[in-house]
């Protein structure tokens, strides 16, 4: 098949070399193709305003560009050219930035057409031009001044206002400071750096430094917002008043914005949730460690709940109510909380991580999550919903009826059916004709099992000849050189706070101390402070991220509990559901 498919291949291309060059060319101009990406410094922009598109290419494009497009609805007010190379990890990476100062010709919705760059090109984006400019209510005589604007009025309780801070200058200044918010049961975050551009207002130019802060109002009712006050040393340019040193002279001025006023609404009545929480957007995701929710019984698996929300901050979103199933041993990692920042207001994320062991085989229902939550922008209550989740665990050898569903069967095995199987008892013919092969198994098993058997009796007696005092008892503890080097092990472990080295010394203990070999039997000796350091050792094996543990305490616990040993459990406690798993 391959020799024939190759001979066809060496036929066509005798056939039609130039198609064959043809193609060649099409694939290696498509692979060396430069990707450019577009952007602009914002958007939305007012009009007679500038701002800044910058195209950003990561190889070198066919051409130069091309930028005529850009004059039927722009003006081209300035544009540069800069270019960037670096070596990481061997490798040779190269930037080459075009930035453009622009200004639209008119409003509404505008395309930066794709420009081209010889062969190569980039893709249109879409720009958003006010039809009012930003600022409108000074007089061409004022060179300095500052206006404030919010973008709600009316805000409820702990929502988001953006508050937008813009100085519009046509003088110089050598330096100048402005006073900072400062707002009572108000959460006041700066939004990014400050930006700047040019604009124009009744036919005058103006640069303009434009700062945001995202204000979070923490009680209803009437808020006002002071005004902010610039204060300037504006430089006079005048030839004949400089100093005897030749520096040029300034002038201090001061300029203050209008005060805003806030009317701060309290929660709704119709908000039913236990938690308020307002905001312009909220989701709700879930992974799961290895992609899957299937787990043997006794193991850990990992769950990850991720809440992302818009127009609030990580400190508002809530706790997430603990699994309650007393088959599963839950054990919660510290949730990882982050504001991330943008033009547009805070960003909260709030990542929750669980480790959830089961104890017995079966198929478990984790309840749904919901967070009734207020949307700010549209005045509605929303709930964001993470449906019901399965989680699916296996026994050794032992799975429920659901289980066997949910996990997938081999090819080679035989289902049964249970219908036949409660009406009809089973046929010698049936078992001959189904089961010889798992007699002899079962007869090899049990062979296998008694040899075990009597090994295991005659290396116990010998250990116990050994070990065995005057008295004909057997002591529970080794000699006292082994024991000595487990502590050693022990506390080197716990000194080195090393969790995993510590529960092999830990176990090493356990079965030189009370002839055990699990974490699960040693809980039943253990006293109630040396339970409460298995827990924590526990906590910092199973978490999916390196959390920090102290060896030191888990070390006094097992010096005080092996000072007061702890009698052996009766059945009945050992039978408890195990915390830890056994094969470890």
């Amino acid at each position: 098949m391959v020799i024939n498919l190759i001979l066809l291949v060496k036929m066509l291309v005798k056939q039609s070399k130039s198609f064959g060059v043809a193609v060649l060319l099409l694939c290696s101009t498509t692979l060396l193709a430069a990707q450019i990406d577009v952007s602009v410094d914002r958007n939305p922009v007012a009009p007679n305003e500038s701002f800044q598109v910058i195209f950003n290419a990561h190889k070198s494009p066919d051409d130069d560009p091309d930028f005529s497009p850009l004059n039927k609805d722009f003006d081209i007010l300035n544009q540069q050219k800069s270019s960037q190379v670096s070596w990481i990890n061997g490798k040779t990476n190269k930037a080459i930035t075009w930035t453009l100062s622009l200004m639209a010709k008119g409003d509404g919705n505008i395309t930066i057409p794709a420009i081209s760059f010889g062969s190569d090109s980039s893709k249109p984006l879409n720009l958003s031009v006010s039809k009012t400019p930003a600022s409108s209510n000074s007089s061409i005589n004022d060179p300095l001044y500052l206006d404030v604007q919010v973008d709600n009025a009316n805000p409820y309780v702990q929502s988001q206002v953006i508050y937008t801070v813009r100085l519009y200058q046509r003088v110089d200044f050598a330096q100048a400071s402005l006073t900072e918010l400062n707002l009572p049961n108000t959460v006041v975050e700066k939004l990014g750096e400050n930006t700047q551009y040019n604009t124009q207002i009744k036919g005058i130019t103006y640069r303009v430094t434009e700062l945001k802060y995202a204000l979070f109002p923490q009680e209803s009712g009437e808020m006002t917002i002071e005004p902010m006050i610039l204060t300037a040393q504006v430089i006079i340019n005048d030839p004949y008043n400089r100093s005897f040193f030749n520096t040029q002279s300034t002038q201090t001025k001061r300029v203050a914005s209008k005060s805003v006023s806030l009317n701060v609404q309290a929660v709704p009545s119709d908000f039913k949730g236990q938690h308020w929480l307002t905001g312009t957007n909220l989701s709700l995701e879930q992974s799961w460690s290895n992609n899957q929710r299937q787990v043997n019984v006794g193991e850990p698996i990992t769950r990850t709940i991720t809440i992302t929300a818009q127009g609030t901050t990580a400190s508002q979103l809530p706790d997430l109510s603990p699994i309650s199933d007393p088959q599963l041993k839950v054990y919660p990692d510290q949730a990882v909380t982050k504001d991330q920042q943008g033009s547009d207001g805070i960003t909260a994320r709030r990542e929750q991580k669980v480790a959830i062991i089961p104890s017995k085989p079966g198929i478990y229902t984790l309840p749904a999550i919901q967070i009734p939550w207020f949307n700010s922008k549209t005045n509605k209550v929303e709930v964001a919903t993470l449906p019901a989740t399965k989680v699916t665990a296996i026994g050794t050898g032992l799975v429920t009826k659901e289980a066997d569903k949910a996990v997938a069967v081999a090819p080679t095995e035989t289902p049964i059916d249970t219908t036949e199987k409660q009406s009809e008892p089973k046929t010698k013919t049936k078992t001959q004709s189904t089961g010889n092969h798992w007699v002899w198994l079962t007869l090899l098993f049990a062979a296998a099992w008694l040899i075990t058997l009597i090994l295991f009796l005659k290396k116990r007696n010998h250990k116990s000849d050994i070990n065995s005092d005057g008295s004909g008892k057997q002591s529970g503890n080794t000699s006292p050189l082994k024991s000595k080097d487990i502590m050693k092990n022990l506390e080197q472990a716990c000194n080195e706070n090393d969790p995993k080295l510590a529960q092999s010394a830990l176990l090493e203990w356990a079965r030189a101390t009370y002839q055990i070999s699990t974490m699960t039997e040693l809980e039943a000796y253990a006293d109630p402070v040396l339970q409460a350091e298995l827990i924590n050792l526990n906590q910092a094996l199973y978490a999916k991220d390196k959390i920090s543990w102290e060896g030191a305490l888990l070390l006094q616990a097992v010096m005080n509990n092996q000072a007061n040993k702890q009698a052996k459990p009766t059945d009945s406690e050992s039978k408890l559901a195990p915390l830890y798993p056994s094969d470890r």
